[in-house]
């Protein structure tokens, strides 16, 4: 592979390297399981857009370093610069800040579904809560009989914002959505693939990279321009929904996030503990 590093910012999160016409991303973390932190989020637009402007490129395969895809959100990381936008008595101008920070990282996860190019992820391992915002804005997702997902946002006191609950609907149908943002719950690779989360599912993390690798070539060797095509009259059905549902639930969690239950999720998991919910 070729590193494409000499075109980019130095990054921390991600690691890109291109081979003929296929790019490869890679989650670095550097948090454990590639927990998604600001270098994350400042660097997955920076990431996407080149790509997108890089005429060499015809494909893209996104996919985690080490055991697992991503953990989803590092709390400890992005919590303490939402401290004031999260206190119970945040006022308009702390609400609008938030606004503002919920909307960027929308758009971050939104650059891989902009970019024209065809992105397939390869998931092994966990892929929770904005791991699965993440695939869920590939064109094509594989996994290995490892790979558990989970949709884990409601078990922290959090409506899910960045892109799951609007774009797996067309994926996975409306009900298999509602039954895992509404739960919470884990499931393998297998049920995945059942629901058409997945596309398919291969022995091992290192086969299901080969089948990604092996159909991102077949995808760059079409004609380029129409490859970009036909993705973008496919994205055409929902990009409108999709627009107007990440607006409204930004705007929802804006005003409604800050609660008694989030403060006890946080400290939950701080401690390691089972949370007790209240509803307030």
């Amino acid at each position: 592979m070729t590193s494409t590093a000499e075109n980019l910012p130095e990054l921390v999160s991600l690691k890109v390297e291109r081979t003929g016409h296929v790019a490869e991303v890679t989650l670095l973390g550097p948090a454990k399981g590639n927990a998604m932190g600001p270098d994350f989020w400042r660097e997955l637009p920076i990431v996407f857009g080149a790509l997108d402007a890089d005429p060499e490129v015809r494909a893209i395969v996104l996919t985690g370093s080490g055991a697992h895809f991503s953990y989803g959100l590092d709390l400890p990381a992005m919590l303490p610069g939402w401290a004031e936008y999260l206190a119970g008595d945040a006022l308009a101008g702390p609400r609008t800040k938030f606004l503002e920070e919920i909307r960027t990282l929308q758009a971050s996860v939104g650059s891989i579904a902009a970019v024209r190019k065809p992105v397939i992820a390869a998931v092994s391992g966990w892929c929770i809560g904005g791991g699965v915002d993440v695939i869920a804005a590939a064109d094509i997702r594989l996994a290995s009989a490892d790979a558990k997902f989970s949709v884990r946002e409601v078990k922290v006191a959090i409506v899910a914002d960045l892109g799951s609950l609007q774009r797996l609907a067309s994926v996975i149908g409306e009900g298999h959505l509602r039954e895992l943002a509404l739960t919470g719950k884990d499931i393998d690779a297998a049920r995945a693939e059942r629901i058409g989360l997945v596309n398919d599912v291969f022995d091992d993390a290192e086969a299901a990279l080969a089948a990604a690798r092996a159909m991102a070539r077949e995808i760059a060797a079409n004609p380029p321009l129409v490859v970009q095509g036909t993705k973008d009259v496919l994205s055409v059905n929902t990009e409108r929904q999709i627009a107007d549902g990440l607006r409204y639930v930004s705007s929802w969690n804006a005003a409604f996030l800050p609660s008694k239950d989030l403060a006890e999720a946080v400290q939950a998991f701080m401690e390691r503990r089972s949370p007790e919910f209240k509803g307030e």
